[in-house]
């Protein structure tokens, strides 16, 4: 097997070297043009802050925050806060200037991942970085899954749903709003306590609105199937959901997908152990 290698040599730092192996593993990292961009920016311009970026790019602050956390193995940053390459940076800048990416980075994309696009709703979310164009689609989602719970008589708590609820058809509808406002509020506390990333609160609400998509789809269904068969529909739907909330925590905070799966799973697991402290569960 024929391997390419891309050596650099810098005054007083030890010789780094990246082989095209190497550069296979980041394909999917540099598939996204934007990342591609960013990375051409600052090999050009050496250095450049958040703010001139954004503008640059023409991105959302979430978005623009998410690029820079999947590129931080190839970025530093000065004492001013700008954005630099440092030395596997300097190197992936010089492969894709000199063209010399292994041809996989140049192929279209493969049906497993247009199939993980579509299942994260990620043409979707990535038009929130507008988001009061899609914002009522968000209310409009989360309205549907409250008519829907008080219609079916479910008694919602985020992730679950629980049968044969003694509340009023307005009260459901409240908690369901009051759950999903609730997720919004923590998950924007937690965020900006462990990753610092603060505003662009209504980009995350529009893309929690948009995630709870298939939980607000369930209470029609469980209408018209048994009590059996809807539990184990619903895990379906709920695994969905953690899905489209992690994806929402990306778009929405620009956070890694592995830091939001994090945070989805925390969020819950909290779930899970309130609703027992409450005796929901047998």
């Amino acid at each position: 097997m024929i391997v390419t290698q891309y050596t650099l040599t810098l005054t007083g730092k030890p010789k780094v070297d990246i082989v095209e192996e190497e550069i296979s593993r980041y394909h999917t990292l540099l598939r996204d043009p934007n990342r591609r961009k960013i990375i051409e920016i600052l090999g050009q311009q050496e250095k450049i802050g958040f703010k001139e970026l954004r503008l640059t790019l023409d991105l959302g602050v979430g978005t623009v925050y998410y690029h820079l956390d999947m590129l931080s193995n190839f970025l530093t940053q000065d004492k001013q806060k700008k954005y630099m390459l440092n030395d596997r940076g300097r190197l992936l800048y010089k492969a894709l200037r000199d063209k010399s990416l292994p041809p996989a980075l140049d192929i279209g994309e493969a049906l497993g991942h247009r199939f993980g696009r579509y299942l994260f709703l990620s043409p979707i979310f990535t038009r929130t970085t507008q988001p009061t164009i899609l914002l009522p689609v968000a209310l409009l989602i989360l309205v549907f899954g409250a008519f829907g719970s008080a219609l079916a008589n479910l008694d919602p708590a985020l992730f679950f749903y629980f049968p044969y609820t003694t509340y009023e058809f307005e009260t459901i509808i409240a908690l369901f709003f009051f759950s999903w406002i609730g997720l919004f509020l923590f998950s924007d506390v937690i965020i900006s306590l462990l990753y610092k990333r603060t505003g662009n609160e209504l980009q995350l609400f529009t893309c929690l609105g948009i995630a709870a998509f298939p939980l607000t789809i369930f209470p029609y269904v469980h209408l018209f199937i048994s009590n059996e068969s809807a539990r184990y529909l619903l895990l379906l739907f709920q695994v969905w959901s953690l899905l489209l909330i992690s994806s929402a925590f990306c778009f929405g905070k620009g956070i890694r997908l592995d830091k939001s799966v994090l945070i989805s799973m925390t969020i819950l697991y909290l779930n899970i152990m309130s609703l027992m402290i409450l005796g929901r569960f047998p």
